[in-house]
Parts: structure tokens; sequence; C-alpha cells
């Protein structure tokens, strides 16, 4: 039974999580019909138990497996001998979170209920205004800042802030927003995302705020920003779940339609950041329902 790797791996997963056909399928990459057929002969030959939960059925391990000594064994060294058992485990990590985020998502649709009515003092720009003012002073990287409207917001807490962008327009724009508002901890500087003007460890934080869809070679960015970061600094990614509208390439001049969240983490990981923390924030309710998605992550020490 468990001369293919494939039931092993999704034994190795059932051992840590009650899953669902769908998420095994976004978890392994496998066919919905594969999972199915391997679950029925795992359940079959009594390795593996289901739950009913609503609409959904949920697989776990059959719990304890005493008297199986040597499937124990197997899959406690599943992780040695099969690569792509540790790619399994970060695929889980992102669908647990992917289920808390849906359960976010169903108080964010009541918090949404309470924000149609009007009152007295409550505004998202005195909420933007007090959390800023929570932040430490830091020298933060705004990556693809355009007009510099988020630099100008946390210039208030920060620091400095240095605004790259690789539109010569939007940087003498920003500059002169900045110049007129008296706003004098802030630089605009005019350079592209793949070979940033910054010195190597000179900043705490690097955002890149909708603006890594936009680069050519997104890995270059973010290894940009691990090299511009000091040590113990965050990278900072708000930016599209990976969605099918293609229109946004010609009118918004999008060079990559979003990023799932697994790209993400190898985007992260392959520069070599550490700690990373990935979640959808939010969902347009209107078509084609766009997602954001945001992730941070830290430079080692």
């Amino acid at each position: 039974m468990l001369g293919d790797e494939g039931r092993l791996r999704i034994l190795h997963l059932l051992q840590q999580e009650e899953l669902s056909v769908a998420e095994l399928q976004e978890i392994l990459g496998m066919g919905q019909s594969r999972i199915s057929m391997q679950l029925a002969q795992l359940k079959q030959a009594g390795l593996v138990e289901v739950r009913r939960a609503g609409q959904k059925s949920l697989y776990r391990l059959r719990r304890p497996l005493d008297g199986e000594p040597v499937i124990a064994e197997m899959l406690r060294h599943a992780p040695a001998e099969i690569p792509e058992v540790c790619r399994d485990n970060d695929g889980l990590g992102l669908v647990l979170r992917k289920r808390k985020d849906k359960l976010r998502g169903y108080f964010d649709d009541l918090a949404g209920k309470f924000g149609r009515h009007y009152i007295p003092g409550r505004s998202w720009q005195g909420m933007a205004e007090m959390l800023l003012r929570l932040l430490p002073p830091m020298v933060i990287a705004d990556l693809g800042a355009g007009e510099g409207t988020v630099s100008l917001m946390l210039a208030r807490a920060a620091e400095r802030v240095i605004a790259v962008d690789n539109s010569e327009k939007m940087v003498e724009y920003g500059a002169d927003v900045a110049h007129r508002h008296g706003v004098q901890n802030i630089e605009y500087r005019l350079g592209d995302l793949e070979e940033l003007p910054l010195e190597d460890a000179s900043v705490d934080v690097a955002l890149f705020h909708q603006s890594l869809h936009h680069a050519i070679h997104p890995e270059r960015a973010v290894a940009e920003a691990y090299r511009a970061l000091r040590p113990g600094g965050r990278v900072v990614v708000l930016d599209l779940l990976n969605h099918g509208c293609e229109e946004a390439r010609e009118m918004y001049a999008d060079v990559w339609l979003g990023f799932s969240q697994p790209e993400l983490l190898t985007l992260l990981r392959g520069a070599g950041f550490v700690s990373e923390d990935i979640s959808v924030v939010h969902r347009e309710e209107a078509a084609p329902h766009f997602e954001t998605v945001l992730a941070t992550a830290v430079k080692p020490v």
C-alpha cells in the first residue's frame, strides 16, 4: 500500500491535520480523481478515516497506529527520503492559513456592516494616523513609490523615507509635493526595482506596495530589497493575489497577474528571508474580485 510515494505523502499530511480532497489537491498538485482513489484505498486498508463537516468530507490518519510499527517508521523517515514532503509541509501551512483567512473574512463582513453607519470620530484616516504613531523611528524604502502617497504617510512617523521609482516624472512630482508641504525627511530617487539606488544594509524596512507585479524579474527585486536591508530588517509586500484578468496588463501595465501565496513564499526564501508571514487581507466585492495578499519576512541577523 505504501510503495506508492503519493499515498505516503498523503498519510504524512493527514498525520498532521485532517484535510479535504480539495486541500490535498492544492498541496500535492495532483488531480482530484487520483487523490480520491488513493484516499479510498487508504480508507479500505484502515489507515485513514473520514469525518463529515457540513458539505465537506475531512480525512485524517487513523489513530493510534498501534500494531503498525512499519507504517509509523515510514512516516517518521518520509521527510528525509521523499524530497516533496518538505514542500508539502509548506503547502499545508498555507492551506491552514487560508482557513484562518476565511474565518477572518466572516468577521470582516460583519465589520463592514458597522462601517456603513456614521459614528462621530471614526475614520480610516484617524485609524491610520494612530497606527503610524505606534511605529518606532525607522529608515523606510518605499520601492515603486509612484506619486509618493504612501511615502508621505510613512514620513509622519519614520526617521527617513527613501522613495524609489523608475519614472522620472513620478519622482519629480513626488519631490515637488513633499517640498510644497514642508516634508523634509523624504528623499526621492530615480531607480529600478531590480537595481535599487540604495546602499547595502542601509534601511530598516523595504516596502513593495502594489509594485512587485510591475517588476520584470520579481526575484531580483526581492533580492535587491534583501541587500539593502540591515540585519533584522523587514520586507513588506502588499500586492494582488494571482488572478486571471488579462486586461490588467494593458490597463495598468502589469507584468505579472499577481502572485500566489506559494510563489511569494518561494521569492522570499530564495532571497534568504526568514520568519515569513503571508495571508490574504482583502477581497473586492465587485468583479473581477481582486484579492490583496500581504507578505512580510525578516533578514536574518
